[in-house]
């Protein structure tokens, strides 16, 4: 791997994710009673929230648009909760809700799916990699336990054991802790490797695996499990997204000050990729169309 490949900023992490949604006053509901966010701002078609810091999840009413199957686009946005106690504070919003949702363990993290009302997918996860690790070896995802045995990294997780982190006076209904940020952002892409070729070698990821059997890859800044997440399960191929399409418009990338975002605005001018200058960062498609914003982190 060359140092261009591996050169953008180990404390690089993901930022917001941006959605465009038919009905903005039933997904800014949704957000709040099912996960607990709180409402920042909102100015006519347009709302912010998050858990009362920066921006976690804004959305924008589109009328007359709608949801396209087999194309490139959002598979999930995850929400990384800083201990598996308030992962279990959330979890048990969702059941006291009736919220349909599908508790996974990871072995290296412990972890929700869910989907909001359009569609969207949504991972709620916390770390747990006392429990293990994961990892794509010949090809294949491979999860290992501490104690060296294997899992399929998809099994049902242990609710009993995750909601015994929960303390007297924890209350679900409660908001959503203030530490909770954006963990990582998975994505339908066309083709595996031209993506891969764009995290990596223009916007500056590290690659942490890739897999074509699984038509699925991994990418990070310092040595994270992953801030991306690649795949083709909507077929080699997708198209892009159509100018109507709900779901993702963009997420952001957040460096840690205006010197690393100055370093990665170099290189991806060096790598001959179009980008324009945006509301204090660069904005930029990759190779399926999602938009993405590259700015400094804001707190």
């Amino acid at each position: 791997m060359t140092a261009q490949r591996a050169a953008i900023h180990t404390k690089t992490r993901p930022g917001l994710i941006a959605l465009k949604v038919a009905d903005l006053d039933a997904q800014i509901h949704f957000y709040q009673e099912a996960l607990g966010m709180r409402p920042h701002w909102r100015d006519g078609k347009r709302a912010g929230l998050g858990a009362g810091g920066a921006d976690l999840l804004v959305l924008s009413k589109h009328p007359g648009y709608r949801r396209y199957e087999r194309i490139a686009g959002l598979y999930h946005f995850a929400l990384l909760y800083p201990s598996q106690r308030e992962l279990a504070r959330a979890v048990t919003r969702l059941f006291s809700l009736r919220y349909r949702n599908y508790p996974t363990d990871h072995v290296m993290t412990k972890t929700t799916y869910l989907e909001d009302p359009e569609g969207n997918g949504i991972e709620l996860y916390a770390e747990s990699p006392e429990d293990g690790s994961f990892a794509i070896e010949n090809g294949g995802f491979v999860t290992r336990r501490t104690d060296g045995s294997l899992s399929s990294g998809r099994e049902a997780l242990d609710l009993e054991a995750l909601f015994a982190h929960l303390q007297p006076g924890d209350d679900p209904a409660a908001l959503m802790a203030a530490e909770v940020r954006l963990g990582h952002i998975h994505l339908h892409v066309s083709h595996l490797d031209e993506a891969v070729d764009f995290y990596e070698r223009v916007i500056g990821f590290d690659l942490k695996g890739v897999s074509h059997p699984l038509q699925a890859a991994f990418l990070s800044a310092g040595g994270y499990h992953h801030h991306i997440g690649l795949n083709t399960w909507q077929g080699a191929g997708a198209p892009i997204p159509p100018a109507d399409a709900l779901g993702l418009h963009f997420f952001s990338i957040e460096l840690p000050g205006e010197q690393a975002l100055r370093d990665t605005a170099e290189r991806i001018s060096a790598s001959g990729a179009v980008f324009q200058e945006s509301e204090g960062g660069i904005r930029l498609s990759d190779p399926s169309g999602h938009q993405v914003y590259l700015t400094t982190r804001k707190n």
